[in-house]
C-alpha cells in the first residue's frame, strides 16, 4: 500500500546538519536532567511501600499530606492517579526496628496509613499495596541497565554479520540516540520511571532497529545495482523509497498506542506514554540519524558485481 508518489524526492540528507542540530539539543538536554535532576525512580528501584486507593470523594490532598506526615514515617509521597478519588501513596523504606524484621517495620508502616485513612473516610478502596526491599530494588536498577546495555550489543552483533561493520555502528549510533532521548524524556518530566519503563526502552529498541533494517537493506541493494551514484544520492534514494512503509508502519503502531492511552488507565500511562514518545523519536532517528551517520563512516560502494552480471 502506497500512498506516497513514486517519484517522490526530498532531500533528506540535505536537511542532515539541520537534524544534527536537532538531535545535538536532545541528546544535550537529555544528558543535563539526567545528570542534574536525574530519573524519577519508582518504588520498583528505590525499594518502599507503594499503596493505591480509591477514596469515596476527592480530597484536599494538602490537609491529607500533613496528616500523613504527622505519623513520622518519612519523607511520604501523595498524589493523585488519573482521577481526583484515586489516590498513590508512596511510603519510603522503614528501618527496622531492634528484635523486627524490615517487612515487619513496612507492614507498621501501612497499618497506620490504613488507620489514618479509615478514620477519614467512611469507605476506602484497597487497590493495591507493593512492597519493594532496598537490596532488590538496587539489583532491579542493575539488571535493568544489563538488560539495555546487552540488547543493544546483541544488536550490534546482529547488523555487523547481516550488513557491514559500518552499518552496525550506524544503527548503535541511532539506538543510543533514541534511548538516550526517551530516558531523558522522563528527567524532565519526572514521571516515574520503573520496570516498565526499562520495558518500554526495550521495545523503543526493537522498533526503532527494524526501521532502520529496512533502511539499510534498500540502501545496501541500491549501493550494489546503480555503481555511479555517490553515497548521498544512494541514501537519499532508498529514504524516498522506503518513507511510505515508515510512516505507515509508524502511524498503525501510533493508533494502538493512542487507545491504549485512552483505556489502558493509569497503571500503564507511562508506559504508554514512553512507547509513543519511542515511536516518534525512533521514526526521525531512522530517516535523520542512521543515514547520515552510515554516509559518513561507510567508504565502500558494496561488493563488486562480476563484469557480465554487471554487464
Amino acid at each position: 500500500m502506497r500512498f506516497l508518489p513514486e517519484n517522490l524526492n526530498i532531500n533528506f540528507v540535505g536537511m542532515r546538519m539541520m537534524a544534527l542540530i536537532v538531535s545535538a539539543i536532545i541528546i544535550g538536554g537529555s544528558l543535563f536532567y539526567v545528570a542534574t535532576d536525574g530519573p524519577n525512580f519508582g518504588i520498583d528501584f528505590t525499594g518502599g511501600t507503594l499503596i493505591e486507593v480509591r477514596v469515596p470523594e476527592a480530597p484536599d490532598l494538602g490537609v491529607l499530606r500533613n496528616d500523613l506526615n504527622e505519623l513520622e514515617l518519612g519523607a511520604i509521597s501523595l498524589q493523585e492517579f488519573g482521577a481526583p478519588d484515586d489516590l498513590l501513596i508512596r511510603l519510603p523504606e522503614q528501618k527496622a526496628a531492634e528484635g523486627k524484621t524490615q517487612q515487619d517495620a513496612q507492614k507498621a508502616a501501612v497499618d497506620s496509613v490504613r488507620a489514618l485513612l479509615d478514620e477519614r473516610f467512611e469507605s476506602v478502596d484497597y487497590r493495591r499495596v507493593e512492597f519493594v526491599g532496598p537490596q532488590v530494588g538496587k539489583e532491579l536498577k542493575i539488571q535493568g541497565l544489563y538488560a539495555i546495555l546487552f540488547s543493544l550489543a546483541g544488536i550490534l552483533v546482529y547488523i555487523w554479520f547481516r550488513f557491514e561493520w559500518q552499518f552496525g555502528l550506524a544503527a548503535i549510533a541511532a539506538l543510543a540516540h533514541d534511548t538516550l532521548a526517551t530516558v531523558g524524556l522522563f528527567a524532565f518530566t519526572q514521571m516515574e520511571f520503573n520496570l516498565s519503563t526499562v520495558a518500554a526502552i526495550l521495545m523503543i529498541a526493537g522498533y526503532s532497529i527494524n526501521d532502520t533494517v529496512v533502511v539499510f537493506d534498500r540502501i545496501r541493494e541500491n549501493l550494489r545495482k546503480y555503481k555511479k551514484k555517490t553515497m548521498a544520492e544512494i541514501c537519499n534514494m532508498s529514504l524516498n523509497q522506503t518513507l511510505s512503509r515508515t510512516l505507515m508502519t509508524s502511524i498503525t503502531t501510533m493508533l494502538a498506542l493512542l487507545a491504549l492511552w485512552a483505556f489502558g488507565g493509569e497503571v500503564i500511562r507511562g508506559f504508554v506514554n514512553a512507547l509513543i514518545f519511542g515511536i516518534v523519536i525512533g521514526t526521525y532517528s531512522s530517516i535523520f540519524v542512521a543515514a547520515p551517520v552510515l554516509m559518513l563512516i561507510h567508504k565502500g560502494r558494496g561488493k563488486a558485481q562480476p563484469a557480465k552480471e554487471e554487464a
